[in-house]
């Protein structure tokens, strides 16, 4: 039986394109697998394994300016711009209810991915039951650096996925997933330049030195990640659905308009390849 994969990029609220994405699958029955999520692909991508489309956008329309939920108050109070306590149990248990049952009965497989700070690698983190380990490494994936507390699980201390390893579409082939649809939320023509940002995190991070040296690299990385891919969506091998152009949208943005603006072009860019990926999928 071929295994059908799932790769779900980051980009902070360039992930209402992926929104978008998923819903449209969602609705269509499109079912995978396994799923690999990174930083905003983890947190907003959980709602395609519950099975809960609109929920991303939705909340993120209703509390984008509630300083519980992201905020520089946040910031200086928490060590977090998004506040732990407000994402990880306020919003998931009270206000917008997360389907944990349904969660837990999908026989998805679903990882996340996290920087371990002190190797400078990535990690990838199967879940189990969405318990409070499992949303620990969730919160892990997400933690942005120099916008998020250091996440410690074990022995581990980490951050945000995307560091080490933004695209891991070679993780899920090396798990034996043959048909993969892969979700990036830069166009495919995107290249990434170094950190303008190095002098600062020299500075924080100082102590974890193969941290900083993945940070200063992660444009190189980055890279050649996305060549790889597009070299494999090319031959027919991987499924690839990118934006057509930048979405030129704010990593913090509040503004519920532009949150739609952007998830809209997800749907569109699904709905403009639906009966492609089915084919894919299907073959």
């Amino acid at each position: 039986m071929i295994k059908k994969g799932l790769v779900l990029e980051g980009g902070a609220m360039r992930g209402m394109f992926t929104c978008g994405v998923i819903d449209v699958f969602l609705e269509n029955g499109i079912e995978f697998d396994g799923m690999v999520g990174v930083s905003a692909g983890a947190t907003f991508g959980c709602n395609f394994a519950s099975k809960q489309p609109g929920r991303a956008l939705r909340y993120n329309k209703i509390y984008s300016h509630d300083k519980r939920y992201a905020s520089f108050t946040s910031l200086v109070k928490t060590g977090d711009y998004f506040g732990a306590e407000f994402c990880y149990e306020t919003l998931p248990k009270e206000l917008d209810v997360f389907d944990y049952e349904t969660f837990r009965k999908n026989p998805m497989e679903f990882w996340v991915t996290a920087t371990d700070i002190e190797t400078g690698r990535a990690v990838y983190h199967k879940f189990k039951d969405a318990g409070p380990t499992d949303m620990k490494w969730m919160r892990a994936s997400a933690s942005m650096p120099l916008f998020s507390s250091i996440v410690e699980i074990g022995t581990r201390k980490l951050l945000d996925g995307g560091i080490a390893d933004s695209i891991p579409l070679q993780f899920m082939e090396h798990k034996g997933y043959e048909r993969i649809v892969v979700v990036v939320t830069q166009p495919e023509s995107y290249i990434k330049k170094k950190n303008s940002a190095m002098a600062v995190i020299k500075a924080v991070y100082r102590k974890y030195p193969a941290l900083v040296h993945a940070m200063a690299t992660r444009h190189l990385r980055y890279n050649r990640e996305t060549e790889y891919i597009r070299a494999k969506a090319a031959a027919g091998k991987v499924f690839l659905i990118s934006p057509d152009e930048p979405l030129n949208i704010s990593h913090t943005e509040k503004n519920p308009a532009e949150l739609e603006r952007v998830y809209k072009a997800g749907r569109a860019a699904a709905e403009k390849k639906l009966e492609e990926i089915k084919k894919y999928l299907a073959d």
